[in-house]
């Protein structure tokens, strides 16, 4: 900003002029001539000069309008500037086909109950996220979603509220809970993918109701990591989870029981949980893990797991070292922790499997970095056949186990 004096200069221009250090009242300007002043050119020069100032104007014109157009006056008109918002990447792309494919297939869950406080009884309220995985109303979510709900209610994507719902029942070894809201028969379900086949550094997305604000958000990300353990907690509960998904895809409050994505719209994971010491790390269960449960599901309306009935190490490279393994994957059954080896009567039992064995595959699928052996056992249904290669005493073979429900 120009000091004072100076804005009043300006104004008087004019009717004052200077002398030395003074200023003075012009009162007949006319009779004043400005020192330097040229004078005046003859008619052909005049039109010589005029021509020349002319063009002069034309060029400073139009060189300020291109750099006032690169140099930041991008915003006067938008005739002439083209929309940046209308240029769409093909990461955008994808991410918005995800969205437009996978959001009618997400709904959120509202649950109540009462609980007893200082105040007397309240009723307490929560939210989080379903996924649709059948027209007539069956809903994948979390358990800690659901658990110790009195009341449910369901959002779909469209606004439309379901109150004739309940809970069918919960994993019993897993976060993971189904719903049905009954009287439908036109839901949209959605894709489910493969988790055994992702890979660390896949673009992924992640559907929810973020915040418990009933309205689908979509955040987006890699794959960080994969068959992570984390012990998650609840107020005074704790559940450790195995064989986890790993993404930097941010999962906030309310998130809870909703897909993440690959880029084809296919479901591969249910939002579990977050880290809370860390920023942008996320967890979801791979969706494998969850599709006995939903054949058996649809097949007797009935939540059952189907179980092997082993305990067993992981095996890494430490542990192929600790117990002088000739192999650095598998599952090595062990006995630990006073629980035995190979349970009584489960089907691994039947099947003759013993302790010290060594599983290297499940089905035609490798143990280990595409899952663990109860994560790649959780897609088949009870009664299912799998076979199962083994490595006992350096030679491997094969054994056909038939899976049973899981009932303790």
């Amino acid at each position: 900003m120009l000091p004072l004096g100076h804005r009043r200069l300006s104004k008087l221009s004019g009717k004052y002029y200077k002398v030395g250090d003074k200023m003075v009242k012009n009162e007949t300007p006319h009779n004043f001539t400005a020192v330097g002043r040229k004078p005046r050119l003859k008619s052909g020069r005049r039109l010589v000069a005029v021509f020349i100032l002319l063009l002069a104007c034309f060029t400073a014109g139009l060189g300020g309008g291109y750099v006032a157009l690169n140099l930041g006056g991008r915003t006067t008109d938008r005739t002439v500037v083209p929309d940046g918002n209308a240029v769409v990447s093909q990461e955008e792309e994808d991410i918005s086909s995800v969205a437009s494919k996978v959001g009618p297939s997400v709904v959120s869950i509202v649950t109540k109950n009462q609980a007893q406080s200082y105040f007397g009884t309240q009723t307490q309220e929560g939210a989080g996220t379903g996924i649709i995985i059948t027209a007539d109303g069956y809903v994948l979510t979390n358990k800690h979603v659901v658990s110790g709900s009195e009341e449910l209610a369901v959002i779909a994507s469209d606004g439309t509220t379901y109150q004739d719902v309940k809970v069918v029942g919960t994993d019993p070894l897993n976060d993971l809970a189904f719903v049905k809201i009954n009287g439908v028969n036109d839901l949209k379900p959605a894709t489910l993918g493969d988790s055994s086949s992702i890979r660390i550094g896949q673009k992924v997305v992640a559907i929810g109701n973020s915040l418990g604000e009933f309205q689908n958000t979509v955040t987006s990300g890699i794959i960080s990591g994969t068959g992570r353990p984390v012990s998650a907690s609840e107020g005074n509960s704790v559940e450790t989870l195995t064989d986890l998904i790993q993404t930097d895809a941010a999962i906030n409050p309310g998130n809870s029981g909703g897909p993440l994505t690959n880029l084809s719209g296919q479901v591969i994971g249910i939002n579990t949980a977050v880290a809370q010491d860390a920023q942008s790390i996320g967890f979801a269960i791979p969706i494998n893990s969850a599709k006995g449960i939903i054949k058996n599901l649809q097949k007797t309306g009935k939540v059952e797991r189907a179980y092997l009935g082993i305990n067993y190490v992981t095996i890494t490279p430490d542990v192929a070292k600790q117990y002088n393994l000739s192999v650095k994957k598998g599952a090595y059954v062990f006995s630990g922790n006073g629980q035995p080896a190979v349970i009584s009567g489960s089907p691994a039992d039947k099947a003759g499997i013993k302790e010290k064995d060594v599983i290297t595959k499940v089905g035609d699928i490798e143990v280990g970095e595409r899952g663990s052996v109860a994560s790649l056992v959780s897609e088949y249904g009870t009664g299912d056949t799998v076979e199962l290669a083994i490595l006992r005493d350096g030679k491997t073979m094969t054994v056909k186990v038939t899976l049973e429900a899981y009932n303790r």
